[in-house]
């Protein structure tokens, strides 16, 4: 058994003296997303410092909780709160909480974000559907030791986002009278803003927002074989010939008045699964 496996394994043990319950449904909520856990039915919760070889968020908006209950008759277990990779943490330590919901029965990811909106047809609290992404973070949870017990060596990133949960959200949304996007998201390190020739470079390249996660969660979930929807929040408008400074404040005011839609969406797409 490699050393990774064996971590999980632990924290998987760990965790099974609080429930020997399946849940099929994961979720990662992002910056200033966290109101959805007010839908779930919570059985329990953990902190991040008490299971082991969890990582602890840093990030002073982000709780540190793994959630465990029911949303729309479904098990669920939710993060609340995630790791980046500017917080100084390994690729293997970002998606480790991934690979620890499999062993909890995740047969589908729901994963959000707040990003900035690089396509000039989005507007701010605007909600974008993710069909692709793109990887700038310059490293990939997969580098290293293939362990196949945990995927395949080369595994196809042909299709990371569910079209049969994309053409689910699309639905509920136009059920529901929710305007939502569907584009490209790319992962940068961050931690700062980007300059206006960097917009301008990721615009080009195809992308139609911005942001500093998410991509390490999806592969790993690819590579286990996980089902993987996701959802972003646009927060501000990245626009080079008129771009304004922004701060953390306002990224989590438009998010906070963005969530009640992503959470109607996220939870009839959860019942429709």
């Amino acid at each position: 058994m490699t050393e990774q496996r064996q971590k999980i394994r632990e924290a998987v043990e760990f965790i099974r003296k609080k429930t020997t319950a399946e849940y099929p449904v994961g979720i990662v909520l992002g910056t200033g997303l966290g109101g959805l856990v007010k839908e779930i039915e919570i059985d329990f919760s953990l902190d991040y410092a008490d299971i082991p070889y969890f990582p602890i968020s840093t990030v002073e908006t982000h709780h540190g909780k793994l959630i465990f209950g029911t949303l729309a008759g479904k098990k669920v277990v939710a993060m609340q709160g995630r790791f980046h990779y500017y917080e100084g943490y390994s690729m293997t330590q970002i998606v480790f909480p991934i690979r620890v919901m499999k062993e909890l029965g995740m047969k589908t990811l729901g994963i959000t974000n707040a990003c900035g909106g690089m396509n000039p047809g989005y507007s701010k609290g605007d909600i974008m559907l993710i069909d692709d992404h793109i990887n700038l973070l310059g490293a990939n949870p997969l580098i290293g030791p293939n362990d196949p017990e945990m995927g395949p060596r080369f595994p196809d990133m042909c299709a990371p986002y569910s079209p049969r949960i994309l053409e689910i959200a699309e639905k509920v949304a136009l059920e529901h009278g929710i305007k939502v996007q569907r584009g490209v998201y790319v992962a940068v390190t961050g931690p700062c803003l980007e300059t206006r020739a960097e917009y301008r470079m990721l615009r080009a390249i195809g992308a139609d927002v911005v942001g500093m996660s998410t991509v390490p969660e999806v592969i790993a979930a690819v590579h286990q074989g996980t089902e993987v929807f996701g959802m972003s929040i646009v927060t501000d408008e990245c626009f080079p010939d008129c771009l304004v400074p922004v701060s953390i404040e306002e990224i989590i005011e438009v998010s906070s008045r963005a969530e009640p839609n992503m959470t109607t969406i996220f939870r009839n797409v959860v019942a429709n699964l």
